[in-house]
């Protein structure tokens, strides 16, 4: 590569928070991630034309996970591509863009446990048809480990870092470290306050991989997280604030983790909690924030900790 390529952040509005995506201005264009259904035409389009760049010279899609506000626009997005864009996604995630239905089956199997809401899985159901605008076969699976050229000697280097969800990646700018992450690097969390992972041991290891191995440069975050006092990071983080959220993602999730730890081995209570039946973890943490809040990290990640109290139960068995 023999000049630093741009970035340049794409925000869409959606809810309590904007949506971020990331447009590489390489020979051969990505972004990466892509919001829902109407963050393309709506948040993308007027985001390029101003910095006089088209969508419809876009050829890569990059996904950093599955979830629904990060795969959510990437039918449309294809579409104004004209289907010419390769959609890039982990193998383990990818039924999450095949499938609607696949985020109401993993809503099922984790955080509905936890959450009294009768109608739950019809409210979720409804969401995925307003907010993804179509399902699709990806045209590429990675598992990390491979180069993608985007033109004009620009590479782009796939890195796995599960622990948020199965198959989440990091896309790292060759040459320049430029690292975009997703959601990867929850610090602690966003509108919820609290990190969000199904995978509590592959997150700790994907956060030291990061901080360790990659060394970001430039890290671009799918939102923008909070530190401990609750101010935000923004979606663009120099060297200096990547080190300091990676330190903090691994603090939080040291804390989370002892708090569990000891939760679920002395045993769960079932309450009139909110937080119920880890309503002793809430309380050692000082966690005050809705737990039912939408995607509700608080009983993702706990429930990722019982999960593997469990498997570890069942080995020594």
């Amino acid at each position: 590569m023999t000049k630093p390529v741009a970035v340049h952040p794409l925000v869409s509005p959606w809810g309590r928070f904007g949506l971020y995506s990331f447009y590489i201005d390489a020979p051969e264009p990505a972004i990466v991630d892509t919001g829902i259904a109407s963050s393309p035409a709506e948040g993308m389009v007027p985001a390029l034309e101003a910095i006089g760049r088209r969508i419809e010279d876009v050829r890569w899609i990059l996904l950093t996970h599955g979830h629904i506000d990060h795969i959510g626009g990437a039918y449309a997005l294809w579409e104004l591509t004209g289907r010419r864009a390769q959609v890039v996604i982990h193998e383990a995630d990818a039924p999450l863009l095949r499938s609607r239905r696949a985020h109401v089956d993993e809503y099922l199997s984790g955080r509905a446990q936890y959450v009294q809401e009768p109608d739950g899985e019809a409210k979720l159901t409804e969401a995925t048809y307003a907010v993804i605008s179509g399902e699709m076969e990806p045209t590429l699976l990675v598992r990390g480990g491979e180069t993608l050229s985007l033109g004009g000697g620009v590479t782009v280097s796939v890195r796995s870092i599960p622990g948020h969800t199965p198959g989440s990646v990091a896309y790292v700018v060759d040459g320049q470290n430029d690292v975009f992450v997703g959601d990867a690097v929850q610090v602690h969390g966003a509108a919820n306050g609290f990190p969000g992972f199904v995978d509590p041991a592959a997150y700790r290891s994907s956060l030291e991989y990061l901080r360790d191995e990659v060394r970001p440069r430039h890290l671009y975050l799918g939102h923008p997280y909070r530190r401990a006092d609750g101010t935000a990071y923004g979606v663009e983080l120099d060297a200096g604030q990547a080190t300091e959220a990676l330190h903090g993602s691994l603090e939080i999730e040291a804390r989370v983790r002892n708090a569990a730890c000891g939760c679920l081995t002395s045993g769960l209570q079932d309450t009139a909690s909110p937080y119920s039946p880890f309503a002793r973890v809430a309380e050692g943490l000082g966690y005050g924030g809705d737990p039912t809040l939408e995607p509700s990290p608080f009983f993702t990640t706990l429930h990722g900790y019982r999960t593997t109290l469990d498997h570890s139960t069942e080995n020594e068995e």
